[in-house]
């Protein structure tokens, strides 16, 4: 019988080749009035999309609880079709305001949609061990960049990911972090296009 401890399991991440996209149901933004935390939704009372990339093209409510903006958005219509919104980037993909949830990490800036992001993300980097079970060509986790899978990044990524798990708890135009601005970095539009038989 051995004397040695038993080792602890490696943590271990499954990529079932979850897209951006399915993140964007709850995004926490910089309010456009107030500078305070603004939260944008899909437009209350519409059913549930049977397909997770339909996100791209829901309308969506912008609304700050501190000063009581609201705005909503519609995807523009093209022909008999819509402009869906394209994810990715320090904006949300619908007003293209700053995102609340960002902060400098490794001399670059992190980000996350909401909480449930932040989580999905700290899953995937505080894994050691990381194992594919889908196509990474639309994968949110085969997309990160290099300097967020480096496991020599690892414990500072994870921090700032804590960072923004705190973020998401506060909501004063004080409280935004300094990271928190307009970078132009929004992806190139691919012009996605949903074909509809009658109105959304």
């Amino acid at each position: 019988m051995s004397s040695e401890p038993a080792r602890p399991e490696p943590v271990r991440h499954h990529d079932h080749g979850q897209w951006l996209v399915q993140f964007t149901g709850r995004v926490l933004v910089v309010c456009p009035r107030c500078g305070g935390r603004a939260l944008v939704v899909p437009l209350p009372g519409m059913e549930a999309p049977k397909y997770f990339s339909a996100l791209l093209f829901r309308p969506r409510r912008l609304t700050c609880a501190g000063c009581g903006a609201i705005a909503d958005w519609t995807a523009e219509e093209r022909g008999a079709g819509l402009v869906g919104a394209v994810p990715g980037g320090t904006e949300d993909p619908f007003f293209r305001r700053p995102l609340w949830l960002q902060t400098r990490c490794a001399g670059r800036i992190l980000w996350a949609y909401d909480e449930e992001h932040v989580d999905a993300l700290a899953g995937y980097v505080g894994a050691r061990l990381r194992e594919r079970h889908a196509s990474p060509t639309m994968g949110m986790f085969a997309r990160l960049p290099a300097w967020m899978k480096s496991a020599e990044r690892r414990d500072e990524v994870l921090a700032g990911l804590e960072t923004l798990r705190a973020l998401a708890r506060l909501q004063a135009p004080a409280d935004r972090s300094d990271a928190a601005h307009e970078r132009g970095d929004r992806p190139r539009h691919s012009g996605s296009m949903l074909f509809r038989g009658g109105p959304y």
